[in-house]
């Protein structure tokens, strides 16, 4: 199958979506977020116009995620101003030479070259434009991607009128205290703007009966996300099967996934249901997918492509209905890029795509999080601890968290061990001697200025986190934290004993 003939199907599986959904902001990310992915731009933007009123709606995507529009602004609005009075397409191969616009007009900018806009119309009238800047490969867009964004805009434009007016008149989305509240027995906290936005995003998502791809740092919590997806989905009385990709020896993976019949390898003494089969009518949720072998990926794409199974060492397919969520802490797209993982696999998958945010993008929930974990952990340890004191509330909330969520709940747990049988609040006295030198140092950083002064200092501290967030995202595995951040081992560790850097017990 071409990749262009994939991408056609992207448009379809996005129809499929739209007809879906009835939230006007998350209708505004998926398509900017299609859009991105589908023709390998930097960023995606649309903006929408009210024809009554003249109001817009603005909505920049880069990487799955809203950022600000500052320095792509003067190319978006001189692009769509020229769609606007031409009443055609635009395109540009580099928007800082194109003879359309004054010669010196993006002289101050160099953010952003190749643009493609075409406008949404529904009914006859323009209802907004869509954009997209810069492939992320360097290169230019061509008049086959115009023609594909063209008819992407014709595929969206109706939904985006409809969900407007069906938005005003009938079905407003749950109000965010109802939102909160509905996922709170799912094990999802918080309350801060990007968790909420997930929380939509996973709404929508749960009414689809689509593959979704998870993004995010390890330790997100992308598998609490994928159960509240399969929970409330239509699927939700069926199997829910998790897999580790990463943590099954590449020998096994096949058998794994697919089974195996009796005699097919030594060892295979009886027939065995793999867990794709195991999850017929349900949810399988594949973790860390980017450590696939490549020959299971082209296996895998078959699986998707055929709804069939055939068990290693047997002649015989079996059909299969199993939506997949998977996930990955490292982008996809990138992986592609360096040929480590199938171009068609990636669009198999992202059909419906949920960026994971990472602790330090909500630190306003980490209260909420290390209260909720207390709880629980002072219930298995049958402690009566109850709350932190607001010092150690500010010094979590403050603290670098390069494990993420998993790491802030590791951390917690290990509070709750060593407080006294008898404290009700938890304070730093009531610390071992490794964390409480932590929090003294916060401290003491805090009383002399918030922030270390010297260039050196800050300088120290940067490198302190960086390490500890390679070494935690490597599982303390030294040899690849290493090669991750491109040092020799011997260097990674002469930087550990400096900066009295160990791994927690």
């Amino acid at each position: 199958m071409n990749n262009e003939f994939q991408k056609y199907e992207s448009l379809f599986e996005l129809a499929a979506i739209l007809g879906q959904q009835n939230e006007f902001e998350e209708i505004l990310r998926v398509v900017s977020l299609k859009a991105s992915t589908l023709f390998d731009a930097e960023m995606a933007s649309i903006m929408m116009v009210n024809p009554k009123t003249q109001h817009t709606i603005k909505t920049i995507i880069k990487e799955g995620k809203e950022i600000d529009r500052k320095p792509y602004q003067l190319a978006e609005t001189n692009a769509i101003g020229w769609v606007m009075v031409n009443k055609q397409p635009f395109l540009s191969t580099d928007v800082r030479t194109d003879a359309r616009f004054h010669k010196d007009i993006f002289e101050k900018t160099s953010a952003v070259h190749s643009v493609m806009c075409v406008a949404l119309q529904c009914e006859g009238m323009v209802i907004g434009y869509l954009l997209v800047m810069n492939k992320c490969d360097g290169g230019a867009f061509d008049e086959a991607a115009l023609h594909l964004l063209e008819k992407m805009a014709a595929i969206a434009a109706p939904f985006l009128s409809n969900v407007q007016k069906i938005q005003e008149y009938f079905a407003a989305p749950l109000p965010e205290a109802a939102l909160l509240n509905k996922y709170e027995p799912l094990g999802l906290l918080g309350k801060s703007k990007p968790f909420i936005e997930l929380l939509k995003a996973i709404e929508a998502a749960a009414r689809c009966d689509v593959r979704v791809l998870l993004e995010g740092k390890t330790g997100t919590g992308k598998e609490l996300v994928a159960r509240a997806i399969h929970r409330l989905s239509e699927r939700s009385a069926q199997p829910f099967v998790a897999l580790d990709c990463g943590a099954i020896p590449q020998n096994l993976i096949e058998s794994e996934l697919f089974g195996h019949v009796k005699g097919a390898f030594t060892g295979a003494t009886r027939d065995r249901t793999g867990l794709i089969m195991e999850a017929h009518q349900g949810t399988l949720f594949m973790d860390e997918i980017a450590n696939l072998p490549l020959e299971m990926q082209a296996k895998l794409m078959r699986v998707l492509q055929e709804d069939e199974v055939r068990p290693v060492g047997s002649n015989r397919s079996h059909k299969v209905d199993v939506r997949i969520i998977s996930a990955s802490s490292v982008p996809l797209r990138d992986l592609v890029a360096q040929q480590k993982f199938r171009e068609d696999l990636y669009y198999r998958l992202l059909v419906y795509p949920i960026q994971i945010p990472s602790l330090e993008e909500r630190r306003e929930d980490i209260p909420l999080l290390a209260e909720h974990f207390l709880k629980n952990f002072a219930k298995q340890q049958r402690k009566p601890a109850q709350s932190f004191d607001e010092t150690m509330l500010a010094f979590l909330e403050q603290r670098s968290w390069p494990g993420n969520i998993r790491e802030l709940e590791n951390f917690v747990e290990r509070l709750v061990a060593f407080a006294p049988e008898d404290a009700l609040i938890l304070d730093a006295s009531t610390l071992p001697p490794g964390i409480k030198d932590e929090i003294e140092r916060f401290h003491a950083a805090k009383t002399s200025g918030d922030s270390p002064r010297s260039l050196n200092a800050r300088l120290q501290k940067y490198e302190e986190e960086l390490l500890r967030q390679a070494l935690v995202e490597h599982n303390w595995h030294q040899s690849r934290a290493a090669k991750a951040l491109e040092i020799p081992e011997q260097t990674l560790r002469y930087k550990m004993n400096k900066l009295g850097i160990v791994k927690p017990q």
